[in-house]
């Protein structure tokens, strides 16, 4: 019987409206959660870890370096064959990749949540709670690194986005698509993710921002960032990579400091690449500033912590990036 650790973290799935004021909060711990289920999972021994009852909104770099180790630490106990985590929308997908970094090992990770609270009457919480435990215990997933499984579907956390605000199969993998489906008891795995390996450290560096771009955006987020002692900073930047050149000539200048400064892109699909002159991506990479492949912005920033916590040098920073970034 396989024997999953459910750590719960609050969020959506965990939520119910108060009724004086109508706020919906993070209230259940898990073990209602796990009396809330519709699927009795027959065949699974299901331990509960309340971590903390928390929307995902307010969670830190530092609560989602926590988490990882608390999932590491489930994973150590030879009895236990894989780790679920309830965890809100709104971050995480970038909980879920920080783990994919941190947590060493084959045994299945798998983050879950839901779109609609508890309290609703067709809330899709207990069914992604059912189809996630499937995927954590199912031996067909061992080795797929930290994994997403939301709506019967279960994805790649490097590659996985919430895209909409409010549907329950809000969660995709854009050009990569899904790793594999749920359908019924059964967990079906159509791809294996090419993954890059973990990175140990015992912290992470919380003090990395990101600059969004849009037409004819100033250096002035940038510089406020720097001058407030910002330790790395990510670009959301245009197309192919690139950035207004009062922005261009900011981040070439943060690099000099030693700021590690990343540059990815606001396209939801493709990569970056360092092309064009004139102040544009050749220009930046040119002057120090680092391409991140085809991470997203926020995968980007929880990598450049991880490795800023590491302590690396600059120079394996770079190597490290374009690893991970592929």
């Amino acid at each position: 019987m396989p024997r999953i650790a459910l750590i719960t973290t609050g969020g959506t799935i965990a939520s119910r409206a108060d009724s004086a004021t109508g706020h919906v909060t993070a209230q259940l711990r898990g073990e209602a959660l796990r009396t809330g289920l519709h699927d009795p999972l027959d065949g699974f021994d299901l331990v509960v870890d309340d971590l903390m009852t928390t929307g995902s909104y307010a969670l830190t770099l530092g609560d989602a370096f926590r988490l990882a180790r608390r999932i590491s630490s489930h994973l150590a106990d030879p009895a236990v064959d894989g780790v679920v985590v309830t965890h809100g929308t709104d971050t995480m997908e970038e909980s879920a990749y920080m783990a994919d970094l941190l947590v060493d090992g084959d045994k299945p990770v798998v983050f879950t949540g839901a779109q609609r609270a508890a309290d609703a009457p067709d809330s899709d919480g207990p069914r992604n709670i059912a189809d996630a435990v499937r995927v954590a215990g199912a031996p067909g997933t061992r080795g797929l690194g930290t994994l997403l499984c939301f709506e019967q579907e279960f994805h790649a956390a490097r590659d996985v986005t919430k895209s909409h605000t409010s549907r329950v199969d809000t969660f995709v993998s854009g050009e990569h698509g899904k790793l594999g489906e749920v359908d019924g008891d059964t967990v079906i795995v159509h791809r294996r993710p090419n993954l890059a390996g973990t990175i140990s450290t015992d912290r992470v560096e919380e003090d990395v921002e990101i600059v969004k771009l849009g037409i004819g955006t100033t250096d002035r987020s940038i510089r406020l960032a720097a001058a407030a002692g910002v330790k790395g900073i990510v670009i959301e930047g245009f197309g192919r990579g690139n950035a207004t050149p009062p922005v261009t000539a900011a981040a070439i200048e943060l690099v000099g400091q030693g700021i590690p400064v990343v540059m990815t892109s606001r396209c939801q699909r493709g990569r970056v690449k360092p092309i064009y002159g004139n102040g544009g991506g050749r220009t930046l990479a040119e002057g120090g500033v680092i391409f991140a492949g085809d991470l997203s912005a926020q995968k980007a920033r929880i990598l450049l912590s991880v490795l800023l916590g590491s302590g690396m040098p600059m120079a394996e920073i770079r190597r490290q990036v374009e690893r991970f970034g592929m």
